[in-house]
């Protein structure tokens, strides 16, 4: 990973800010996004200040294409090029279907589905440029097996693997891979405003996560690890 050019979205959240700090120790250099700049200012002050110079921050609504593509600018002005996109953001609305308002469904939609496919289709501009590029989509076990309650959050999910699926179908003879992180339950933010009961002390750990995707991140060059599949013991095997 070393100067390797990664774009992580939604870099405040549990999943998120665990890569950040992987992929920093790692020699990489982060463009940093998400929608609140002071938790972004939070995480950047916690980083090794020698690493810094390598850091740029980007205030950033994924809803929002323009503000997505001046994102993408940004990176590029920066650094050059993206080598590495890692859409980490996300949010939750667990609700029965008959309970879900318009609100509700414009929610799940803007931000898991919209957004996703919002900075895959920028990152992909400037990566079909270079003729490489990786971009990492973290789903979720709820974009693949469907659960009672979720609704709206897994219309949402399986949308994102079914456009990741057709970009990469799209994109590989451009030397641009795809990898789908289908994680269980993780101990993270998310949950902080899920009224849905957990056990949270049985999920899997952000740092556990962030692991997989550096794993994918440094596969040999030849190699493209598609879907990455991690679950709690706790879960059947799906």
């Amino acid at each position: 990973m070393q100067d390797k050019v990664v774009v992580v979205i939604g870099a405040t959240g549990g999943i998120g800010a665990a890569v950040t700090q992987k992929l920093l120790s790692k020699g990489a250099k982060l463009v940093l996004a998400a929608r609140d700049s002071q938790k972004l200012n939070a995480l950047v002050s916690g980083l090794d200040a020698s690493e810094k110079h390598k850091i740029i921050t980007v205030t950033c609504d994924i809803t929002n294409p323009s503000q997505v593509e001046s994102l993408m600018e940004k990176a590029i002005a920066n650094f050059g090029k993206i080598d590495v996109l890692i859409n980490a953001a996300g949010a939750g609305i667990l609700k029965q279907y008959n309970h879900l308002t318009p609100e509700d469904l414009d929610a799940m939609l803007n931000v898991n589905l919209k957004g996703s496919f919002y900075t895959c289709q920028s990152a992909a501009k400037y990566m079909k440029e270079q003729k490489s590029g990786h971009i990492c989509n973290i789903i979720g076990i709820l974009g693949k097996h469907s659960m009672a309650m979720a609704s709206a959050y897994c219309a949402a999910k399986f949308g994102v693997v079914g456009f990741s699926k057709c970009m990469a179908d799209e994109l590989k003879r451009f030397g641009i891979k795809f990898t789908l992180f289908y994680f269980g339950g993780v101990d993270t933010p998310f949950w902080d405003t899920i009224s849905l009961k957990v056990d949270r002390t049985k999920m899997l750990s952000a740092q556990t996560a962030a692991e997989a995707i550096l794993f994918a991140l440094s596969a040999e060059p030849q190699a493209v690890p598609m879907e990455i599949n991690i679950q709690p013991e706790s879960h059947l095997f799906f």
